[in-house]
């Protein structure tokens, strides 16, 4: 019995910029000359977002696109062309079948070897439609205060990230322009929330340790340094994607290098003043970076004890309150110090999250819709 050898692995973008260029574009050209189209790998994916790799490979990867029409084209195309590409893909991309069968009850999708018709990976849709679905609404009108607070990071992360092969359409390139990041005082608001999260437990390193609880002393430190690393990825404009993910991304930023080691240390400390010296340094480089944005009036990045109690700590609401002050929109302002889904929502499920935090937010903050 011979034993198939794996192909050699490339990324999820290369492989579905291979589908296009040698597939899909060339057979569109044929069937449907002329036909103005926009081709994309955007959305959930850890290929999107850069970070897959060989292991990536077991399921919900592959061959794949988005294939964007406009309304009418979709409508009088769309089923030919799906139609068309199941018949006359060829069975393999770069030694990857095209053929992504659904397999249980989630419909993960797996490769397998084609054998007749193919269950290729193109998503035929109109553009507005796909991003509504996706983003909970379309950022070709205006994106209004709810719609920043109530996207996942993962999910805004998904739309600008991926690669765009073609935009014959020219309307997606403008949208990811939009969405590439927060307006001025969104961003200063969700910066505040970050810091003000940090600021209520901060104390609690040395306080549970000082109960001899050195598990719950070690489970807040890393919530901190949890926190201390999506903080780092909002001063440097980067949208943190899930948990999978976060280090990774956080891997990438400049100032990973000085924090990686502090980070790392404070979590492998057995105890509690050692951990709390580790986080004490990090807290004071992120206060540094802070202050390196110009954001606000540069505010003092020295820790100091927690009012008469011994516990280092930063007192990080400084900081939530130097950026409230700078923020113009009053309905930001006023709003809690609570930020948007992801720093009150920790969920896995971004997509699930997503629906039921806007159906909450458009109940208690109906104003929003306004904005």
């Amino acid at each position: 019995m011979l034993l198939r050898v794996p192909p050699a692995f490339v990324s999820g973008a290369e492989l579905s910029g291979r589908l296009y260029g040698e597939a899909v574009h060339p057979l569109l050209s044929r069937h449907f000359p002329g036909l103005a189209h926009t081709a994309a790998l955007i959305g959930p994916g850890s290929e999107v977002l850069g970070f897959d790799t060989a292991r990536s490979t077991d399921h919900d990867w592959g061959p794949r696109l988005q294939l964007f029409l406009g309304p009418s084209e979709l409508a009088e195309h769309g089923a030919r062309i799906a139609d068309m590409l199941a018949e006359r893909l060829p069975a393999t991309i770069a030694g990857y079948s095209t053929n992504l069968v659904p397999i249980g009850d989630q419909g993960t999708r797996h490769m397998r070897p084609a054998h007749g018709r193919i269950q290729h990976g193109v998503v035929v849709a109109e553009l507005g439609a796909w991003l509504t679905g996706y983003l909970g609404f379309d950022p070709r009108d205006e994106i209004t205060t709810l719609d920043w607070l109530a996207t996942p990071t993962q999910v805004l992360a998904g739309a600008t990230a991926g690669v765009v092969f073609h935009d014959g359409l020219a309307r997606l390139h403008p949208v990811r322009r939009r969405l590439a990041w927060y307006p001025d005082d969104v961003w200063r608001y969700l910066l505040a929330c970050q810091w003000q999260r940090l600021s209520q437990e901060e104390p609690f390193v040395g306080r549970c340790g000082d109960v001899g609880d050195e598990l719950g002393s070690a489970i807040i430190a890393a919530r901190l340094g949890r926190d201390l690393m999506r903080l780092c990825l909002l001063l440097g404009r980067v949208y943190p994607p899930y948990g999978k993910w976060l280090g990774s991304a956080f891997a990438r930023l400049p100032c990973a290098a000085r924090l990686t080691p502090i980070l790392t240390a404070g979590l492998a400390a057995t105890g509690w003043h050692e951990r709390e010296h580790h986080l004490a340094i990090a807290y004071e480089t992120v206060a540094a970076l802070h202050n390196e944005t110009g954001l606000t009036e540069p505010v003092d990045d020295r820790t100091r004890s927690f009012h008469d109690r011994p516990y280092r700590v930063l007192h990080a609401e400084r900081f939530a309150a130097a950026l409230i002050a700078t923020i113009d929109d009053p309905a930001l302002r006023d709003l809690p110090l609570t930020g948007a889904i992801d720093q009150f929502v920790d969920s896995t499920d971004a997509l699930g999250a997503h629906a039921f935090t806007r159906r909450f937010a458009q109940a208690v903050f109906p104003h929003h819709r306004e904005q």
